[in-house]
């Protein structure tokens, strides 16, 4: 088979070949209106054989979707008197000191908010049963409304989920219909509640695209990334759209960590830089998942990796505020029209248009000279920005450069700093098209000593589509004292979950033996609303490894119970590695070498070819690696060293 992985961004599509031990990467533009588009005119470039393909795909449908309030029309049903909980929320004021904040509108309107029957007790006793009257009711209105999705959420029904069955056996057949009990069996009924409506707010657009894809590339194998790291067949992913809230920015990852693994580094503090955003995360031998994550401004209690998102981009939109300040993003230019220097009809200043007017991008290196860049428009754009500034062009630029590294700097910082974590202890990791022109300048910003830049870089989320297992997370809310609770109460829990993961994961043809698991508790003193997470070994150990976490994250324990609220299992499939081709030692030729001037340099700077470059090659800064998908500039002050595998080794001189 052919394995191709492809990340549906922004700005570009990104495509990673792999065939016996070889790879071969790829970008094209995005079309963000039918994204489908740019994946077979990827595969067409390419020239793929689609009878012998195998495709695991990273979309940005559900987010986009979410992003620009543009799911379907969800009705959401729930018990009498709790039709009001999403409106309501947590009551957290976003601005707290505004005292006439702009109102936002709700997640579900009013008249789409449904109440009926099947009241549980949090002892799962039935406090108001669901009656055939009610049912009949709860079907004339949604054939009133007629939305194209219905999210179930009954209050305890992560205990028993029957009334949640019955209402959805009900719905009409055209419906895209969740459960709050299959989505997120978890206690809150505010979170589960906005994970089950974003599930179906988003669910039918996310399996209309996997099926045109389906339709178009017919018995092509495909799979999807979800959000927490792991794939899912294709056909079943629609079914589970609030899983793919970051799937993207989750194979990315995923490859960091392989490359990691690699080059013997497990501490890793990363940065994708894309055209778009910059996804910032911390990986700490394993990926770190969160189910506290927030889009769109909306809790996402679903496990997904822990990153913290910016919009920092290379075609993030640079301009001169009210006040006569340098502002850079979050509007981006996009793909279309895109930075100036694209010539497609953008005439706003990027960050893409500013490292070519430096000269760290080249004019006929773009997308391996396949993309020429219009330096002249680029030049054009960022005129009127010097201008308001009483500033050279160039000036300009290296300010809207040092302004965007801050940005990214800040959100480093939230992942490491702000968690207690020295960055100097760990190895910053570039990815994206963009992150290798700013690997540097971030590093020295945060007092790091080492920097990597892997093979693929500019492509790197797509090759973590190709690394990741099939996997699924499970959870269950179980609400009891530890030391009431017996290890067989707990592992009785644990096996039916085990039973659930396992049945989805032979459904996509994934062997039983094949598969391992991962138990963990999330347990938190008596009283406290919030839990910490530890692995499952036994009762005695679960309250040690608490109450030292506890001790660790908030320096100090207390004299209090131990109480478990949810057990967690991570189910992932065994995955074959893939093998990188080692690069070889022979020395590149000289003549092979180019010489170009950049802004704030006084000297010519040499320009290598990555491709060309030996194994155990050292280079001094400052210097430009250049290669198809990305340009890495190395500032001075910093050494670069090639490794077997291709990746470029940074150090502190």
């Amino acid at each position: 088979m052919t394995l191709l992985g492809i990340d549906t961004g922004g700005t570009f599509t990104d495509f990673i070949v792999y065939k016996d031990g070889k790879l071969v990467s790829h970008k094209v533009l995005s079309t963000p209106s039918a994204p489908e588009q740019a994946i077979l005119q990827g595969i067409e470039d390419l020239k793929l054989d689609r009878q012998e393909l195998a495709i695991v795909h990273g979309s940005t449908v559900a987010t986009n979707a979410l992003l620009e309030g543009k799911g379907v029309a969800t009705a959401y049903i729930t018990n009498f008197g709790l039709g009001d909980v999403l409106s309501i929320g947590r009551q957290t004021r976003r601005e707290l000191y505004n005292l006439q904040p702009e109102k936002i509108a709700p997640p579900v309107a009013k008249a789409y908010c449904l109440e009926t029957g099947g009241r549980l007790s949090c002892d799962a006793e039935v406090i108001e049963e669901l009656t055939d009257a009610h049912l009949e009711t709860l079907v004339q209105q949604v054939k009133a409304l007629q939305p194209k999705a219905v999210a179930i959420n009954l209050l305890f029904s992560y205990l028993d989920d029957s009334a949640e069955k019955r209402i959805a056996e009900a719905m009409p057949a055209s419906l895209f219909v969740s459960r709050s009990s299959k989505v997120l069996a978890e206690y809150k009924e505010y979170e589960r509640g906005i994970a089950t409506w974003l599930n179906s707010y988003v669910g039918p657009l996310v399996q209309d695209y996997l099926t045109r894809l389906q339709n178009k590339l017919e018995k092509v194998s495909i799979a999807v990334m979800q959000s927490a790291g792991g794939t899912i067949a294709a056909q079943f992913a629609g079914q589970e759209a609030v899983h793919m809230l970051l799937s993207g920015p989750a194979g990315g990852l995923a490859a960091a960590k392989f490359m990691g693994e690699i080059t013997s580094q497990q501490r890793l503090l990363t940065f994708d830089m894309g055209g778009t955003s910059t996804d910032v995360a911390m990986i700490d031998g394993e990926l770190q998942l969160s189910s506290e994550g927030e889009i769109a401004g909306y809790p996402v209690a679903i496990p997904m990796v822990d990153m913290h998102t910016i919009g920092a981009g290379g075609g993030s939109i640079a301009s001169v505020d009210a006040g006569g300040l340098l502002q850079v993003g979050p509007e981006s230019a996009g793909a279309d029209p895109g930075p100036a220097c694209y010539g497609k009809g953008g005439d706003l200043a990027t960050v893409t248009d500013a490292n070519l007017v430096l000269g760290r991008l080249r004019v006929d290196a773009f997308l391996g000279g396949g993309m020429q860049l219009d330096s002249d428009a680029a030049y054009n754009a960022i005129k009127p920005i010097a201008e308001k500034l009483a500033l050279s062009v160039e000036e300009a630029a290296e300010g809207i450069i040092r302004i965007t590294n801050e940005h990214m700097a800040h959100a480093l910082r939230v992942m490491s700093v702000q968690r207690g974590i020295d960055p100097g202890e760990l190895t910053l990791v570039s990815f994206g098209g963009a992150g290798g022109l700013h690997v540097c300048a971030l590093a020295d910003a945060l007092a790091m000593k080492s920097a990597m830049v892997p093979r693929y870089a500019g492509v790197l989320s797509a090759l973590g589509m190709l690394v990741a297992p099939r996997a699924r997370q499970l959870s269950q809310t179980f609400n009891k004292l530890l030391n009431s609770l017996s290890h067989e109460q707990i592992e009785q829990r644990f096996k039916l979950l085990y039973q659930q993961g396992v049945l989805a994961l032979t459904e996509e043809g994934v062997a039983e033996k094949d598969l391992i698991a991962e138990y963990s508790l999330d347990c938190r003193y008596l009283g406290q609303s919030y839990f910490l997470n530890v692995k499952w070994k036994d009762i005695k150990s679960a309250i040690a490894d608490f109450q030292q976490l506890h001790e660790k994250r908030y320096g100090h324990q207390l004299s209090l119970e131990v109480e478990l609220v949810n057990l967690r299992l991570s189910l992932k499939s065994k995955i074959e590695k893939l093998q990188l081709p080692v690069l070889n030692n022979n020395n590149s030729p000289e003549q092979e070498r180019r010489l170009a001037s950049l802004y704030g340099i006084n000297n010519e700077v040499k320009i290598y070819q990555r491709d060309n470059l030996a194994c155990e090659k050292v280079i001094k800064g400052p210097a430009l690696i250049i290669e198809t998908v990305s340009t890495t500039f190395l500032a001075e002050g910093w050494n670069c060293e090639v490794d077997k595998s291709g990746c470029l080794l940074l150090k502190k001189a």
